[in-house]
């Protein structure tokens, strides 16, 4: 009688234990899946919900790229270049959470922000993409590599706003993507702009010049693939309200 209480007492505490184990296991997937989705739609997916496509009308998009990657990372170890861009992107990620957007990805030293979606935020998505590209560019200046001291970073940015298609891709390991126009044109902005510059489309600069707050200076016209010529503008500023009001 003895033995089988005792063998009772152990099963018990073997449950319980792995019991405490699957609750952990669960919140680290949970975990998981919020940083890689949009809070809101990783809810639905948790709770067996089918999460559709969806349009909006009017997102901006941020792409930016390290200039001179290639050079740093032929000068680098492969560990060195991993180091980098955790040191760099971890600086990013903190800035980024102190402004009304999502993180789509990052592939190599490039980096894409949404804001307007998946929650809509009328004009606004325009501003908190804007105040993000400044204090990013102020962040870079100041930014060190570790194995490079001397090595100053630069980062070249692109802006664009307009209308997107949003949705969950794959099963298994699935991703919050956008689709359409916009992001190729945002992505444009980045690759013909210049280092250490914000540069941005004229839907961009409609949607900031609602704010008054914000300095633009026209660039000129350039040559967009799919486009052709379009005039686009560098986003210099912000000024403080008292400046403003003065």
């Amino acid at each position: 009688m003895r033995r089988m209480e005792l063998y009772a007492n152990n099963l018990e505490k073997m449950v319980e234990d792995k019991t405490v184990e699957l609750r952990e296991e669960k919140k680290k997937s949970e975990e998981l899946l919020y940083q890689i989705l949009p809070r809101s739609v990783a809810d639905r997916l948790k709770a067996h919900m089918r999460v559709e496509p969806e349009s909006y009308e009017s997102v901006t998009i941020y792409f930016s790229d390290i200039v001179g990657f290639t050079s740093i990372s032929a000068k680098s170890s492969p560990i060195q270049v991993v180091d980098l861009l955790n040191d760099l992107y971890s600086c990013f990620d903190a800035i980024v959470e102190e402004f009304d957007v999502y993180k789509v990805e990052t592939i190599g030293d490039a980096y894409m922000v949404v804001s307007g979606l998946p929650q809509r935020n009328g004009n606004l998505h325009a501003a908190h993409i804007a105040r993000m590209s400044l204090k990013l560019l102020d962040a870079i200046r100041q930014f060190k590599i570790r194995h490079m001291p001397s090595e100053r970073m630069r980062l070249r940015v692109g802006l664009h706003s307009g209308p997107v298609c949003a949705g969950v891709v794959g099963l298994k390991m699935p991703r919050y993507c956008l689709f359409g126009d916009t992001v190729n044109t945002a992505s444009r902005m980045e690759s013909h702009g210049e280092a250490m510059m914000i540069h941005m489309s004229p839907s961009v600069k409609t949607l900031l010049d609602l704010f008054g707050t914000f300095e633009m200076t026209p660039r000129g016209e350039i040559n967009i693939k799919g486009k052709g010529l379009m005039k686009t503008y560098w986003l210099t500023k912000e000024r403080q309200l008292c400046e403003v009001v003065n």
